[in-house]
């Protein structure tokens, strides 16, 4: 198809091929003989602000509206679409339907707090962040949890970022801020077959990025000027959702993180369960117009809301330094075991306990000291190659006569360019 054409995507690259196929689905009609029963799209756009919406109860099954102690929760599940006011069973879900159980829920008096249950690798660019923007502005009116369970990946992971904190299931994951479009050749295959495409256009772009020619360059470089700018936009969305700076954003490069690592670099708050967010947030409801729940309780509320949040944070900052300390631990654990060190554990103990080396960089370093040997005082080798000819301004000096080794070592690492500490 010509690029201007081609679907802009927000997806994790794992996912492509999945997205890819349920695009085709929804494109062809061609779903699970349940959902054959589902009126027209093009019918039914709208954005669920008329009762409309929501009055036919054979469709309740496609746009679910499930309160839950006063949470409404609703799922972002599969591919997410444009121009679709349904989700289907994690297959696909719309933004228009995400966007009209917002504005209900918004309204509901019964809805003391909406959950975004996320399992999801993305999806179009158009109208994501549109909605982004709504959930981002919808939080100051009632508080909005996003939950990853288990994925919010990409254009997921874009609305997640716009609620007021983000959960991530202990084996989910969250990120990859960053954009594609696909592009298929088929003219090899199209040549072996004897086919030959022959294009009658007017215009001499219309026909660029075409699947039945090689990519030309003209094309490539017009579809990556759309790409950069959707990243821009994006990037900005999530820095200001997530209280981030932009080059911050940008230094993830598309990267998907575990839990622990979400709330280390920022993309998350804490680790946890749908259930156990919904039971956080179990207690009565304060309903609009309800005379009856003085202030005094509305102000008791509102404190057990904020205590089970920072319960919440701390709790996940807790399990991010556990999951540090155990990569550090591993980290020691490989250099001291590794080949380099055998023969060099004195240094090797230094490089691993005193610096903040990758175990490849660790490894490099000591593949460039002398072996030790073993009937020497412990260190000695590695000393001694600092203060060698190699590296003569490394010893204690002529008018410093000290052999103070830990004194020697330090200059020796700074020397390098790598961070000791004694």
């Amino acid at each position: 198809m010509p690029e201007t054409q081609c679907d802009i995507l927000l997806v994790n690259p794992e996912r492509v091929e999945l997205v890819e196929a349920a695009l085709h689905r929804f494109k062809t009609g061609i779903f699970p003989s349940e959902q054959a029963s589902l009126p027209p799209v093009s019918a039914d756009r709208n954005d669920g602000s008329d009762d409309g919406f929501w009055d036919d109860p054979e469709l309740a099954w496609a746009r679910p509206y499930t309160v839950r102690s006063g949470s409404l929760v609703i799922p972002v599940s599969g591919v997410l679409l444009k121009d679709f006011p349904y989700t289907l069973k994690g297959i696909v879900t719309g933004y228009e339907y995400i966007g009209a159980a917002l504005s209900r829920g918004l309204a509901d008096p019964g809805v003391g707090r909406i959950v975004l249950d996320i399992d999801s690798p993305g999806g179009l660019v158009g109208g994501l962040f549109d909605l982004a923007d709504r959930v981002y502005y919808a939080r100051s009116e009632k508080p909005i949890v996003a939950v990853a369970n288990e994925h919010a990946y990409s254009a997921a992971y874009a609305i997640a970022s716009a609620a007021s904190e983000i959960t991530v299931a202990r084996t989910g994951g969250v990120g990859s801020v960053g954009v594609v479009v696909t592009h298929v050749d088929v003219s090899k295959a199209l040549e072996s077959e004897g086919v030959r495409i022959t294009f009658v256009h007017a215009g001499k772009r219309k026909m660029d990025g075409n699947p039945y020619q090689a990519l030309s360059e003209r094309a490539r470089n017009s579809i990556q000027s759309r790409v950069n700018a959707i990243y821009d936009i994006f990037v900005a969305t999530v820095a200001r959702n997530r209280g981030m700076g932009e080059e911050a954003v940008r230094q993830t490069e598309a990267a998907i993180f575990l839990p622990h690592e979400a709330i280390e670099v920022g993309f998350a708050d804490r680790i946890g369960s749908l259930d156990e967010t919904l039971s956080a947030f179990a207690e009565p409801v304060t309903r609009k117009g309800d005379d009856t729940m003085s202030k005094d309780n509305s102000a008791v509320e509102e404190t057990a809301h904020e205590e089970a949040l920072a319960a919440a944070r701390a709790e996940g900052v807790e399990a991010g330094k556990a999951a540090g300390a155990e990569a550090e631990r591993a980290r020691i654990g490989a250099i001291l075991d590794s080949d380099e060190a055998k023969s060099r554990p004195a240094a090797a103990r230094q490089v691993a306990l005193r610096t903040g080396l990758s175990v490849e960089d660790a490894r490099a370093f000591l593949t460039g000291l002398p072996e030790e040997k073993s009937e020497e005082n412990p260190g000695s080798m590695f000393v001694a190659s600092m203060n060698g000819d190699e590296h003569p301004n490394l010893g204690a000096g002529a008018d410093n006569p000290s052999t103070d080794a830990e004194d020697r070592v330090t200059r020796a690492f700074a020397a390098v360019g790598v961070r000791y500490e004694q």
